[in-house]
């Protein structure tokens, strides 16, 4: 079927309200869960604990400042302050517009699709919606990045597209779609700049509707690339500057990172067929350059690139063109780019959020031809009870975040080994004072990650407020051989020392606490106290 404007398919403004409608109305009925969620993991940092979203100063720090917001995703924190002053920090205001976001990005997905003439473009639009993959992008406060970067993306794709595929636009027209369509790209990259891939994108979807790209189209397409290195420039330096992502946990070999990358497209598609034993984390895998079989992933994933390409004229180009959409989308992803999530697993659900269009339409697309060939009377029946199925996974997954200690059980029933949940188990305990049962999940992370320098801290915090002096010292030492400038481990263990009558020592970590930061308040008032010690004990903050 042709893309020409005067031959897309049919159907009034009534029709694409009514289907835009359906989408957002499914997504919200499958995400209800959600809007009875809390906070979670990281949202205290960009939202309930973040002061910059308070005063007019702030926003002007979230663009301006570097390093006053965790990552530069200004847009986004723009978001999160429009929304403090709205509705304070009611959580109910978050996840909703996290699902509308989404809702609505599923609407602008079945428009992308209709405009490329895709076999059950609808169909694919609420397949994305109701997905589980995407849970973690929706229901996780922190991962609006995600939601509205995504709106963004798919808007300027939609614009983009209409821009490169409609001969028949007047120059003005064209002009203001590609200026419109550029500004939404922008606010895209602002908003998460894994997004920066859209003009591969665009380069890939007009060379599969037209066979080729006219020189306007790529001299068109510079800016867009230019925009897109230096977001990804700029956000490589951010997370290694700004974010931590830097020191062993990162220092793979490009072998290494080869197979990370072969590994995870195996890892997401299998995740898009199978949507099961979803988890907030995964294991991070053992990675064995030296070994055959690792190999296996990066060499299938291109095995398959070559078979695709070479059976093109059978099979068509769209398989292919699907196949380099999910793995460049990806791209970003894949482990050649360090961000800090890799500290913890090289894969996570919401990394797919975008990528997932690819393999999704591809599937939808392929059982939609199928079905009208074989059984055209069941498509729509058959379709039903797909989406059925994906929203009760939805609904199931999506009250997992409903609470902090809801999230981490339930990554720890299917990921035991994730020692960082098993930390933040340990601390959510121990602020309801359930000590013992924190000290578990403290020494259980230290069982799975000897070098884990705060799971060694907390249990030390744990040790002291019981009055185990000498366990917590041993504690705070073994945290201080992996890293001499944990300050708070100085500091808590010149508490330590001093309670125990062995002031000099204890004056001697705070001021290494105060040499490493100067304005730690606790360890100068801590030290005041010691030199005036008399009785008592210092803060242990």
């Amino acid at each position: 079927m042709s893309t020409r404007r005067g031959s897309r398919p049919s159907g009034g403004a009534s029709r694409l309200a009514t289907g835009a409608g359906a989408l957002v109305a499914l997504t919200v009925l499958a995400y209800l869960p959600a809007l009875r969620g809390g906070f979670i993991w990281d949202d205290d940092l960009h939202v309930t604990q973040n002061q910059l979203l308070r005063t007019w100063q702030g926003l002007v720090d979230i663009w301006l400042t570097p390093g006053a917001i965790l990552q530069y995703y200004p847009l986004t924190h723009t978001s999160w302050w429009v929304q403090y002053h709205l509705w304070g920090l009611a959580p109910l205001g978050y996840h909703l517009v996290n699902v509308l976001l989404h809702g609505v990005s599923a609407a602008v997905l079945w428009r992308v699709l209709r405009r490329l003439a895709v076999p059950g473009a609808w169909m694919a639009a609420a397949v994305f919606a109701l997905h589980p993959v995407q849970v973690e992008s929706v229901a996780w406060v922190t991962e609006l990045k995600n939601v509205q970067s995504g709106f963004f993306y798919l808007l300027a794709l939609l614009g983009f597209l209409r821009w490169g595929l409609a001969d028949d636009e007047e120059p003005a027209s064209g002009r203001r779609i590609y200026a419109l369509s550029f500004l939404s790209f922008a606010c895209a990259v602002l908003s998460k700049s894994v997004t920066c891939t859209l003009p591969a994108a665009v380069a890939l979807i007009l060379w599969w509707k037209r066979g080729r790209l006219a020189p306007g189209q790529v001299v068109a397409l510079v800016p867009l690339a230019a925009v897109s290195v230096a977001a990804g420039v700029l956000t490589g330096w951010w997370e290694r500057h700004y974010v931590g992502a830097a020191g062993e946990d990162w220092a793979l070999s490009l072998p290494e990172r080869c197979l990370v990358a072969g590994r995870a497209l195996w890892f997401y598609a299998a995740k898009l067929v199978w949507p099961f034993e979803l988890a907030f984390t995964y294991r991070r895998w053992a990675l064995e350059p030296h070994a055959w079989w690792p190999w296996l992933f990066p060499l299938g994933a291109v095995a398959v690139v070559v078979a695709l390409a070479a059976l093109r004229r059978r099979l068509g180009p769209a398989p292919l063109v699907a196949a380099l959409y999910f793995s460049g989308t990806l791209g970003p992803a894949l482990g050649f780019v360090d961000v800090y999530p890799m500290r913890y697993s090289f894969v996570a659900d919401h990394f797919q959020y975008l990528a997932s269009i690819g393999v999704i339409t591809l599937l939808v697309a392929a059982g939609t031809v199928t079905t009208e060939r074989i059984l055209p009377t069941a498509r729509w029946p058959l379709g039903g009870v797909l989406l059925a199925s994906l929203g009760v996974l939805v609904w199931h997954q999506a009250s997992v975040y409903e609470t902090p200690e809801a999230l981490w059980r339930a990554t720890l029933a299917k990921t035991p080994s994730a020692w960082m949940a098993h930390n933040n188990l340990g601390l959510l305990l121990q602020g309801e004072g359930r000590l013992e049962e924190a000290a578990e999940h403290y020494r259980e992370a230290v069982r799975i990650r000897p070098a884990y320098r705060e799971a060694l801290y907390n249990l030390g915090n744990v040790l002291a407020t019981e009055g185990r002096l000498a366990e917590a010292e041993a504690q705070y030492e073994r945290a201080l051989a992996l890293d001499d400038g944990f300050a708070a481990a100085h500091n808590n263990l010149g508490n330590v020392l001093v309670m125990e009558g062995k002031v000099e020592e204890g004056k001697r970590h705070y001021r290494r606490a105060l040499e490493i930061n100067p304005g730690y308040a606790d360890a100068r008032r801590n030290l005041t106290v010691a030199d005036e010690w008399r009785s008592g004990a210092p803060s242990d903050r």
